[in-house]
C-alpha cells in the first residue's frame, strides 16, 4: 500500500454554541500554526453541527488553516418536503468536503439501516463530497463471536456503488467503546482493521479510521497498528489540546 496520511476527524456531535464553535476552531488553527509539522503526516477534519459550519468553515478561511469541514449526516434523497433534514447538494454549499455516514448513533437512535446509509453515501458522491462510512459492532455481538460476520454485513450493505479509495472513507468505531471509556486493545483493532482492509482490497488504498474513546494517551498504541489510516474522535474533538495531542501521538 503507498503510503498516506493519517486523517484526523473530529466529530463534535450535538456540542457547543456559536462562540464556542468558533473558538474551538481558532484553537485548533493556531494550534497547527505553532506545530506546522502535524500537517506534514495528517490531514485535519473538523465536522461541527449543521448549524455552525458556517461560522466554524469562516473561522477556517480566516484563519488560512488547511482544515477541512464535513457534515454529520445529509440526507438519502436530492431535495423535497423533507422537514428538517439536509442535503449533500446544501453541505457541498456551505463548503463541506466530508460527511459522515451511518454514525452508530444513528443507527441505534434513528434505526438507519445499512440500505439507506448506502443511499446517503451515493448522494454524497454525486455532489463530490467523500462520505465517511461507519461500521461497527454492539458489546453483544462481541461477546457472542459475531463482530466479524456484523461488519461484513454492513460494510457489503452500506457501500454503494461507484466506491473508489479516493472518494470514499471507512471508520471502524466498535458501538461499546464510544463515550463510554472503553476502548478496543491494539489486538482487537488490528484484527477487526486487517479484516475490513480483506473485504475492501479492490480498493487497497482505501482509508479506514479508528473511532470509539481515542485520547492522547492510547493513539499511539492503536495507530501504530497496521491498516489503521487516522481516527474518528467524538469527545476528545472538543478540546483542542487533547485533539491535536492524538495526531502528535501518532
Amino acid at each position: 500500500m503507498k503510503s498516506m496520511k493519517k486523517l484526523i476527524a473530529g466529530n463534535w456531535k450535538m456540542n457547543g454554541s456559536e462562540a464556542g464553535a468558533v473558538s474551538l476552531m481558532k484553537d485548533i488553527g493556531d494550534g497547527l500554526a505553532k506545530n506546522p509539522d502535524l500537517m506534514d503526516h495528517c490531514d485535519f477534519l473538523v465536522c461541527p453541527p449543521a448549524i455552525h459550519i458556517y461560522v466554524v468553515k469562516r473561522q477556517i478561511d480566516h484563519m488560512y488553516s488547511p482544515v477541512d469541514i464535513g457534515g454529520q449526516d445529509c440526507a438519502a434523497t436530492e431535495n423535497g418536503a423533507y422537514t428538517g433534514q439536509i442535503s449533500a447538494e446544501m453541505l457541498k454549499d456551505t463548503g463541506c468536503r466530508y460527511v459522515l455516514a451511518g454514525h452508530s448513533e444513528r443507527r441505534i437512535y434513528q434505526q438507519e439501516t445499512s440500505g439507506f446509509i448506502s443511499e446517503k453515501a451515493a448522494r454524497a458522491h454525486l455532489h463530490g463530497l467523500i462520505p465517511i462510512i461507519c461500521v461497527g459492532e454492539q458489546e453483544r455481538e462481541r461477546e457472542e463471536g459475531r463482530a466479524f460476520d456484523i461488519v461484513a454485513k454492513q460494510l457489503s450493505e452500506s457501500l454503494p456503488d461507484g466506491v473508489t479509495a479516493e472518494n470514499t472513507v471507512i471508520a471502524y468505531e466498535p458501538v461499546w467503546a464510544i463515550g463510554t471509556g472503553k476502548s478496543a486493545t491494539p489486538d482487537d483493532v488490528k484484527a477487526m482493521h486487517g479484516f475490513i482492509r480483506e473485504k475492501l482490497a479492490h480498493y487497497k488504498d482505501i482509508r479506514i479510521l479508528y473511532g470509539g474513546s481515542v485520547k492522547p494517551g492510547n493513539a499511539t498504541a492503536l495507530f501504530s497498528t497496521e491498516n489503521v489510516n487516522g481516527a474518528l474522535i467524538g469527545g476528545a474533538s472538543l478540546d483542542a489540546a487533547q485533539f491535536l495531542g492524538i495526531a502528535r501521538a501518532l
